[in-house]
């Protein structure tokens, strides 16, 4: 499987996850939530920890296919929720802006979607899936195959290739 499109999209993602933090890859391990790799040893999950903390897993698809999710280990609150990201690429652009199709697509896809929606993560398209942070193992489960299902689609749709 050609993982060309990896390079790229973790340096977007590590970024992302550390703009104006100093810390060394060891210290950001160290940051990863222990109770999402409980619950990925609950359901058997193989995965490993990319440096900004998060869970990095690869599912096998349909067709000869497989599909990149990260369980992210930050939260996020708003009132009263605690809220846990489940993200998935499924497009990278050749510039900062995806084209009007692309753009269109995507919003198109967010208003089917049953969990998540897409979001652009610098030229990466990711589907994300919020949930509360303290969701079962089940409910975890559950965000990650909206997830991989859905960009797994979107990225044979857009692209006709397998880089995610």
């Amino acid at each position: 499987m050609k993982r060309t499109l990896l390079p790229a999209l973790l340096t977007a993602l590590a970024l992302a996850g550390t703009a104006g933090a100093a810390t060394t890859p060891a210290a950001d391990k160290a940051v990863a939530d222990k109770a999402v790799g409980r619950h990925l040893d609950t359901l058997g999950y193989t995965y490993d920890i990319d440096e900004d903390g998060d869970y990095r897993l690869v599912f096998d698809m349909e067709g000869d296919r497989s599909q990149m999710v990260y369980v992210r280990s930050a939260v996020e609150d708003f009132g009263s929720h605690t809220i846990r990201e489940v993200w998935s690429p499924a497009y990278q652009a050749s510039t900062r802006q995806f084209t009007a199709q692309v753009a269109n697509r995507l919003l198109e896809d967010s208003q089917d979607a049953k969990m998540g929606g897409w979001v652009k993560q610098d030229k990466v398209a990711m589907f994300v899936v919020k949930i509360d942070a303290n969701a079962s193992a089940e409910q975890l489960s559950d965000a990650i195959d909206a997830a991989i299902r859905t960009a797994d689609a979107m990225e044979l749709e857009l692209t006709k290739k397998d880089d995610f």
